[in-house]
């Protein structure tokens, strides 16, 4: 068995109990299901596999036992663990109040970006493959790094914290 990590897009405890997501993981056949935060992170071991394929299973176990479908992300543990080592905003100069953030998507990015990328407090830092890294000071006008990511980017994606990465990263 393999430990995952699924990042689920629009999770919030509104839209979505953790007991009934941890309930559509398991029912899908994952093993050792634990939800983080309830915003969306679901830790499960499977067998080996193509994620694209962890990431079918979940959103046709969510459509079944929830009614609906939050777009999937999965990451193998290692591999966030990894990310998490190599201190990826290191090489940047943040300010204190800044919040480092990680946004993975779905398939790797194929177009032209000149980094860094900055607007209103909030600077994309540095691509690689299928992670970007960015960065935000929180403010009144508020997640204004979305906007810049879904800009960018597109709606393919999902975004956490540097510390929440680093939270399913254990589990």
């Amino acid at each position: 068995m393999k430990r995952y990590v699924a990042f689920l897009r629009g999770v919030s405890p509104m839209n979505c109990k953790m007991p009934e997501l941890k309930r559509c993981f398991e029912a899908a056949g994952f093993d050792d299901v634990k939800t983080l935060l309830s915003s969306g992170n679901v830790a499960f071991s499977a067998e080996p596999e193509i994620v694209p394929a962890l990431e079918k299973t979940a959103e046709v176990a969510m459509e079944k036992h929830l009614g609906k479908v939050f777009q999937t992300i999965v990451r193998p543990s290692s591999f966030l663990q990894l990310l998490v080592e190599r201190a990826p905003f290191s090489e940047f100069d943040l300010p204190a109040n800044a919040k480092p953030v990680v946004t993975f998507l779905r398939k790797p990015y194929e177009g032209a970006l000149a980094l860094p990328i900055v607007q209103a407090q909030a600077s994309i830092l540095k691509l690689e493959r299928t992670e970007i890294f960015s960065a935000y000071v929180p403010n009144e006008k508020g997640p204004v790094f979305m906007a810049l990511l879904e800009k960018t980017f597109g709606k393919a994606m999902t975004t956490r914290t540097l510390e929440t990465v680093r939270k399913c990263s254990v589990v």
